[in-house]
């Protein structure tokens, strides 16, 4: 019997993505297309590798996409169920939110937006063999002043919850996964907005319950930014974050069903090229998520970008870190650069916007 049997899992999905605009005008988050299938697909493919089949997803923004997309779960192994937040509750709440659909004495608490290698199983494990109440993934970063920080005594008990700080004590920082004891979600006041970091936790340590620690060191993204996105969608292509939902297999790209890449066309760097989408003869796509019917001209060079459904590239256009809403178009001749972002529909003229002077 593996630790994870009698456990249920819990997804937040509720966030409007607002980092990722323009493309979270058209779809929540966790159902961006990443490495062929939305990213939700990879971490609900984690949960059933775990041996966990009842999951409960938080939604709130565009709530309905995801129960059209995924249904009852059953195609994947799992019983999936469906919480609705009408307002924000922030995490705490959210996690609230979802009591009434939870039947096991423990469930694993996840952030759905990121893309995590830790093992579910011994993080559940480690959680039932110190009868902790919550026991949090603590993930070892090579910068913590960026997070706050999360400092454990040598028996693994959590002693504090830090803000960022320049100087912190410690590496180990809030991974967003955790694990609750039934009893204490059902301890967080209810129907109003609540911080896991600022009220949940503090207030568990204030009043003795055992909050754990499980400290780990494995693949670990915050997919909520486009450079982020690029990345972890490139890391899964290229096998280097786990997941079973990839449809092909591991590699330098993924080329869908349906898109063609043209003779002397490069595409690279685990870069994805979606469904009936084109690249031409002497285009080079790098680290890039092309989603479906997507263009891209001749003699393009498109790098770390992500390029919405049905957008167009020109020819020997340039774009490096660009973000091009569904639909828009960048005409010929045109350069876009680190941080650029173009709403759907759009359309730049041919040589209408340069970063260089070589034209």
């Amino acid at each position: 019997m593996t630790p994870t049997e009698n456990v249920d899992a819990v997804v937040l999905v509720g966030g409007k993505g607002t980092r990722l605009r323009p493309l979270t005008l058209s779809a929540p988050k966790p159902m961006l297309p990443t490495a062929g299938v939305p990213f939700l697909s990879h971490l609900l493919s984690r949960i059933r590798a775990a041996g966990i089949t009842h999951v409960v997803l938080g939604t709130s923004y565009r709530a309905e996409v995801f129960e059209e997309y995924f249904g009852d779960g059953e195609s994947l192994g799992l019983e999936l169920e469906y919480v609705v937040e009408d307002e924000p509750l922030d995490t705490g709440g959210a996690i609230r939110n979802v009591y009434d659909k939870l039947r096991a004495e423990h469930a694993v608490i996840f952030n759905g937006d990121i893309l995590s290698g830790a093992d579910l199983n011994a993080l559940v494990q480690a959680h039932l063999d110190v009868s902790a109440d919550v026991t949090l993934h603590l993930q070892r970063v090579d910068d913590p002043s960026r997070f706050g920080s999360v400092p454990t005594d040598p028996d693994g008990r959590v002693t504090a919850f830090l803000e960022k700080t320049p100087n912190p004590p410690t590496d180990q920082i809030n991974a967003g996964c955790y694990v609750f004891r039934r009893s204490v979600v059902e301890s967080i006041p209810a129907g109003r907005r609540v911080s896991v970091e600022r009220e949940t936790f503090p207030g568990l340590l204030a009043n003795g319950a055992h909050v754990h620690g499980f400290v780990d060191a494995s693949y670990w993204l915050d997919v909520g930014t486009p450079e982020a996105f690029v990345r972890g969608s490139a890391d899964l292509v290229r096998g280097l974050a786990p997941t079973s939902a990839l449809p092909g297999p591991i590699g330098d790209a993924l080329v869908l069903d349906g898109a063609k890449v043209e003779d002397g066309a490069q595409v690279r760097g685990g870069s994805t090229i979606g469904a009936e989408s084109q690249v031409a003869s002497g285009a080079c796509v790098t680290g890039s998520v092309l989603f479906d019917r997507v263009t891209v001209a001749e003699d393009a060079v498109v790098e770390d970008s992500v390029l919405g459904v049905g957008a167009c590239v020109g020819k020997g256009a340039v774009l490096r870190g660009v973000v091009l809403g569904d639909g828009a178009v960048v005409g010929a001749g045109c350069e876009l650069l680190h941080g650029a972002r173009v709403w759907p529909d759009m359309t730049l003229a041919d040589r209408s916007i340069r970063f260089s002077s070589d034209c």
